[in-house]
């Protein structure tokens, strides 16, 4: 029989009384829970407002203009005031408010939000200065025991999208929730809870945004209308109420606002958007090195090997297997001089190994590093290894003593490491897990010390985890950029590591769900994600594998992985013909390089994510103000950037032609130059309801082929190209290519810097951003100047225009005429000049 914990039992009793209520027509809950039901008190704060109910309290307060967080008690004193999540600065952000009020209702106002409680109901309501109201409370802050309920109304035309990878639609409406890091092997589009918990989301209706987050590490669950149609809720089953709620209005000012909340992705080195190969696990020692000279012999671009548990001996952490691996050393040294770089494994489970000179157990035994029993003994559970122990790592000691175990492995040249199984998942425990009376010791600045139950601390656990890693690393080699990859996190662990998707299936079914999963990770902190290509559980079709590389090309993180004892998934399986299509769409990752790497500097300093719904970059793309990546015709397209649109079919195995919703009226294709045709109108039926052709402001149909993918650029994207090369430590031969798609705000942007170190930070690095006109007779290319002291690789920039031809046929660079060529095909024109570090402007006439 598996026991529960109270604080489970008293969450389902909280989901069932407050069910079999709305059933028997009751219109609040039993009088058992404590509600904030009326204001008896309040007080104006500087920044905000101090409220109470009885004896409960609740304390409004605004961080900026469009930021206001929201704590609330049920007794007088609010929980510690700590987070693991949101960035000290930003807490203790504060701005003026004006307080107002009204015979029914008190409340403050900033430049951007208006706050409303009423007095008789305790009902928050948060508008816009033009009244629009953004948020609205369906009843009062609810407390059951321990945990607590909130519920806002739900408008029958909004959105919702977030809280990291959880599976199934884009769209998290009529859905509901657990948030509770778990193992979830082979996880289906129905599973729930799976590894990550980011209790964060945003709010999307008619064209407006509004973000959502509750700093609340204990178990918790979101309801977007599944239990109630008319509400969403939020809640957990023990800790603080506290959540912020910020305006956009933009989808790209919220996306940006939960950064400055919780933090960036650091830049990575280049190397991290490269093609990387994995599988569990590449044994022996040779094989690893089959593998890579495999992939330069059939010129396939690739930066990364990896290595999973079996390179190490008996799968103990920070050890190596010599027999299959006799000189790690030589061989992480022989894959540099082939310019790949090796991430390893390296899980947090600790082998439980005494007595036998084991260096981490030993330490960490010394130090007294491990997480323990109630009864002040070690908790031990058995997984890869057997017996294990688990480092505490709320404690800034055992963090530190974590990080300095990488330094034989970094000596060595490993280049990163990735930690998994850290939910944490425990093979011996009816849940999949430690039991959550485990006892953590939390020693972290800003926080009171005290003891915590596993129950708190289960969601940071993987995120502290990969913390000590990424700091560690950091202290190792100052000055080179860590990688870390983490299966389990929460919200702000962005800030110290990229992930992926967990391990999926080897199906249809698990490629369609890659792709609004990896957008809920970029809206929701995680621009550096991404999934197994070709599915990590399982061997894959033949063309299941070449779709997903096609696909997988595109996305943040391009890693092919497998299990063990399933067929070979590399790029060549199946022979010559699969291997060439594969090889293009990687090489075709590889021409994109200095597009990406902008992108992700993008998203070192906004948050903005890499791959993206279209309704970030479009959130006014339908006329009903719908976000249009709602529509089923449209669940496999995403944007990388706000200028590339890839238009995977809905369901990639389908051999239907599909169409292709567009969210702006101008586009290219991205393979051939040539613009997207307007579809012939057609009259419609006699009271036919308003189709895609009525709301969207461009469609096509497709019909899909095993050996393309479709992709389109935005008219106005100016977008940088690199000549192919086979690693991105190789320096490319030839000039910057630049595809000019002639229409209106015509832009485009290019980063660059060593790809490695911190000496960006100092200025060493490379901007540069460029601009076009179109008018009737010419079309004029603005080149900025070098904006930094990193040196280019290129002299010579060419030009590619598409969807303008020149009419005179006459080119001119600054002052000087030049000779235009006679490169100019049906869809573009193309012609090289010499990259001034000052900037030119070219005039096509």
């Amino acid at each position: 029989m598996v026991r529960m914990s109270n604080n489970r039992v008293v969450a389902l009793s909280v989901i069932c009384f407050v069910a079999v209520s709305m059933l028997q027509g009751q219109d609040r809950p039993p009088d058992t829970v404590l509600q904030l039901s009326r204001v008896t008190s309040f007080s104006f704060l500087p920044n905000g407002i101090d409220l109470r109910s009885g004896e409960a309290r609740m304390q409004v307060i605004a961080l900026r203009p469009d930021v206001i967080r929201i704590r609330a008690s049920r007794s007088e004193e609010f929980a510690e005031d700590a987070s693991w999540a949101v960035l000290r600065d930003s807490k203790r952000s504060r701005v003026a408010v004006q307080p107002t009020g009204t015979a029914n209702a008190v409340g403050f106002k900033t430049d951007m939000l208006r706050v409303s409680i009423d007095r008789q109901t305790f009902g928050l309501k948060i508008s816009d200065p033009d009244g629009n109201v953004l948020q609205q409370d369906a009843r009062p802050i609810e407390f059951y025991g321990t945990s607590f309920r909130v519920c806002k109304r739900m408008p029958i035309d909004e959105h919702y999208f977030g809280l990291g990878d959880k599976t199934g639609p884009l769209d998290r409406r009529e859905q509901a929730f657990t948030l509770w890091n778990t193992d979830a092997y082979s996880f289906q589009e129905s599973t729930d809870p799976i590894y990550k918990s980011i209790p964060y989301f945003m709010a999307f209706r008619a064209g407006r945004a509004l973000g959502v987050f509750m700093d609340n590490t204990w178990r918790s669950n979101f309801d977007f209308g599944k239990e109630q149609p008319d509400n969403y809720c939020f809640g957990a089953v023990n800790g603080p109420v506290d959540y912020y709620v910020f305006y956009g209005p933009t989808p790209k000012q919220v996306v940006e606002t939960y950064a400055w909340l919780t933090g960036t992705v650091p830049l990575p080195p280049k190397w991290v958007l490269g093609y990387q190969q994995s599988r569990y696990s590449y044994t022996p020692q040779s094989r690893v090195i089959e593998i890579a000279d495999r992939l330069r012999a059939d010129h396939i671009p690739a930066d990364v090997i990896y290595l999973d548990i079996d390179f190490q001996e008996k799968n103990r952490p920070f050890t190596i297997d010599k027999d299959r691996f006799p000189d790690l050393p030589g061989m992480i040294s022989q894959l540099a001089a082939k310019n790949f770089h090796v991430v390893a494994i390296t899980d947090l489970h600790i082998a439980e190994f005494p007595g036998h000179g084991y260096v981490p157990f030993d330490s960490g035994t010394e130090g007294d590093h491990f997480v323990r029993n109630h009864d002040g003994s070690v908790y031990s559970g058995a997984v890869w290894p057997g017996a294990s122990v688990f480092p505490d790592f709320t404690r800034t000691p055992t963090r530190e003593w974590w990080g300095n175990l990488y330094k034989d492995f970094s000596k060595m040249g490993i280049a990163g490491f990735w930690n998994d199984m850290n939910e944490p998942s425990v093979f011996n425990t009816p849940t999949g897990t430690m039991p959550e009376d485990v006892v953590h010791r939390i020693e972290e600045p800003g926080f009171a010390r005290r003891t915590a139950p596993h129950a708190e601390v289960h969601n940071i656990y993987g995120m502290e985890n990969s913390r000590g890693t990424f700091d560690g690393l950091k202290r190792i080699n100052p000055g080179l950029r860590p990688f870390v990859l983490t299966r389990a996190t929460f919200a702000g662990g962005q800030r110290y590591a990229a992930t992926w998707t967990g391990d999926n299936g080897s199906t249809w079914n698990h490629l369609r769900l890659t792709t609004p999963m990896i957008e809920n990770l970029g809206l929701s902190g995680f621009a550096l994600a991404g999934a197994d290509v070709g599915g990590f559980a399982g061997t894959p079709q033949e063309n299941l594998l070449t779709k997903w590389f096609e696909i997988g090309a595109f996305q943040p993180i391009d890693r092919d992985h497998t299990e063990k004892w399933t067929g070979d998934k590399e790029p060549w399986v199946g022979g010559a013909e699969p291997e060439a299509i594969r090889r293009r769409f990687v090489e075709e990752r590889y021409r994109l390089m200095p597009y990406l790497y902008t992108l992700a500097e993008e998203a070192s300093r906004t948050g903005l994510p890499i791959e993206r719904p279209l309704f970030l970059e479009f959130p006014n793309a339908a006329s009903d103000g719908h976000p249009i990546d709602v529509d089923l015709r449209a669940t496999g397209e995403f944007m990388v950037g706000p200028d590339i649109l890839v238009a995977a079919p809905p369901y990639a195995d389908k051999l239907d032609s599909y169409g292709v919703e567009f969210p702006s009226a101008e586009w290219y294709d991205y393979w051939t130059g040539e613009r997207v045709p307007a579809p012939v109108p057609t009259d419609p039926e006699p009271n036919a309801p308003a189709g895609p052709e009525n709301l969207i402001p461009l469609t096509a149909w497709i019909h899909p082929q095993l050996s393309t993918l479709p992709v389109f650029v935005r008219a106005g994207a100016i977008v940088p190209i690199a000549p192919l090369v086979q690693s991105t430590d190789e320096i490319p031969d030839g000039p910057l290519i630049l595809r000019v798609y002639a229409g209106r705000d015509c832009a485009g942007h290019l980063y660059l810097d060593d790809g490695k170190t911190y000496a960006y930070q100092d200025g060493v690095s490379l901007r540069m951003d460029f601009s076009c006109e179109v008018t009737p007779d010419a079309l004029r290319l603005t080149l900025g100047n070098h904006q930094g002291s990193y040196r280019a690789w290129w002299r010579e920039i060419q030009v590619e225009v598409y969807g303008w031809i020149p009419h005179q046929r006459t080119a001119q660079l600054d002052n000087s005429m030049i000779d235009l060529g006679s490169d100019a095909g049906s869809h573009h024109l193309t012609l090289t000049i010499p990259d001034k570090e000052t900037g030119s402007l070219l005039e096509l006439r």
